[in-house]
């Protein structure tokens, strides 16, 4: 019997270190230990948000394709958050890299205190919303049924994401 295959959307971001390069990292990691990786957006450059007195951010989004349910790939995630030196300090503290999963399939997951999918303030920052945008303009948003571009587009979220 063949493995079936999802389709899911991370964004990366990091504040600390070598901010490209943990990007890298962090996607070379993923498709060592996740599942192909399909498909990488450019660059952005965000203030901080939440805690704004810290350095800006840059963030990627990125495609793979992974054998994993939902669970399992947000705990690779945060193994390789480890790999790449994370601490956990504070919310929305500063940090060398930060993977989260965003889509997973077209699934609405919620596993209280461990999980939930669609990412649940994915469509509030456009940090999120922008770079997600460039690789997954058509796919729809599970709960709001609008496209990626669509939520991009009319997010309310004054945050500058600057594209490098």
């Amino acid at each position: 019997m063949a493995l079936e295959y999802t389709i899911a959307y991370l964004l990366l971001g990091g504040n600390l270190g070598d901010r490209p390069k943990n990007l890298q990292l962090a996607i070379e990691l993923l498709e060592q230990e996740a599942g192909e990786v399909l498909s990488v957006s450019s660059i952005y450059e965000t203030a901080a948000w939440g805690k704004e007195d810290q350095p800006d951010f840059l963030n990627q989004a990125v495609k793979i394709s992974t054998k994993f349910d939902a669970l399992e790939l947000l705990n690779k995630a945060l193994e390789i958050e480890l790999k790449l030196g994370r601490i956990r300090k504070e919310k929305w503290g500063e940090r060398l890299i930060d993977i989260d999963l965003i889509l997973f399939g077209n699934d609405i997951i919620n596993i209280e205190g461990k999980l939930q999918i669609p990412h649940p303030q994915m469509q509030n920052r456009g940090f999120v919303m922008k770079p997600l945008a460039e690789i997954a303009p058509n796919v729809k948003h599970p709960v709001l049924g609008k496209t990626i571009l669509e939520i991009a587009e009319n997010i309310l979220d004054d945050l500058e994401v600057n594209k490098l």
